[in-house]
């Protein structure tokens, strides 16, 4: 079952089997996966290493995890991108920084105990009965429920978890991508973040090439792009004030960064946004 919203949010909820565990190997941009295994003796080979799993355990991985199903029973398969749901965004809420996703490089997992299961079986039946809703308040539950299930995985890791601290390149690359995510609106170089990282933007550069990873500078441009959309199409925010918030000098500025990623200026993005809304209210099919 795939969700789809107006501004590229995606949610995607099924158990796979055997059969099905392709989709473990997609590479979707800014995603988030969790994985709740129902069967035992599960093989992954995650970055190059072989990695067991049982049934009631969870495992968290983001877009930067290469994964190569070995043997696969069956799985609770739930993936989502920053559109649909940023849990930087939501920290407070939901308290998984640095723990879930963006942790050191042992890779998080969980073991659900007996008294768990009750929560996470209720929690996952709601998830796909809303998943086949169509109304505006969808896209809402959907968020709320994610939201639950992230709090409740991380109430349960921080109770049998000792965090690991060690860290090697592709920890230094999720923890840019973590920074990314807390300071976009006003850090729009390399070097801002090679600096809160203590490293030279020349080193940044060089490990995400050396990971076939799109540019750091690229990250922070679709990151800024991505806010500059949901802001554009779910609110009444004039395109100057937008500028001004995501830490542009003047509206040409932004406009020119805007057409350069998306093709079309921000004002014609906002009006297209606007008409779909009207339509969409309207009945109108566009």
């Amino acid at each position: 079952m795939e969700f789809i919203g107006h501004t590229e949010e995606y949610l995607f909820l099924e158990t796979i089997d055997g059969h099905s565990c392709d989709l473990l190997k997609e590479h979707i941009d800014s995603s988030l996966t969790i994985l709740w295994f129902q069967s035992d003796t599960n093989i992954l080979i995650i970055d190059g290493k072989e990695e067991v799993f049982y049934k009631n355990q969870i495992i968290f991985l983001t877009e930067f995890h290469q994964i190569v199903p070995k043997k696969i029973g069956e799985i609770r398969f739930l993936r989502f991108n920053r559109p649909f749901y940023c849990i930087l965004d939501h920290d407070s809420e939901v308290g998984c920084k640095g723990i879930l996703f963006f942790g050191a490089s042992q890779l998080p997992v969980i073991s659900l105990a007996q008294e768990d299961l009750e929560k996470f079986e209720t929690l996952w039946k709601m998830f796909t009965i809303e998943m086949e809703s169509n109304d505006n308040l969808q896209i809402d539950m959907l968020q709320m429920m994610l939201k639950r299930y992230l709090i409740l995985c991380a109430r349960r890791y921080k109770n049998q978890e000792n965090f690991p601290q060690e860290r090697n390149e592709t920890d230094l690359v999720r923890e840019f991508n973590f920074l990314v995510e807390q300071h976009f609106r006003n850090k729009h170089s390399v070097a801002d973040y090679a600096e809160l990282l203590h490293k030279s933007p020349k080193t940044i550069s060089n490990i995400f090439s050396k990971m076939d990873s799109k540019s750091p500078l690229k990250y922070i441009h679709e990151r800024i792009a991505l806010e500059a959309r949901r802001m554009l199409f779910y609110t009444d925010k004039p395109v100057k004030e937008i500028a001004y918030q995501l830490g542009f000098e003047d509206i040409q500025a932004f406009s020119r960064f805007f057409k350069k990623q998306e093709g079309i200026s921000p004002s014609e993005y906002k009006e297209k946004g606007e008409l779909g809304t009207i339509a969409n209210s309207s009945g109108i099919t566009t």
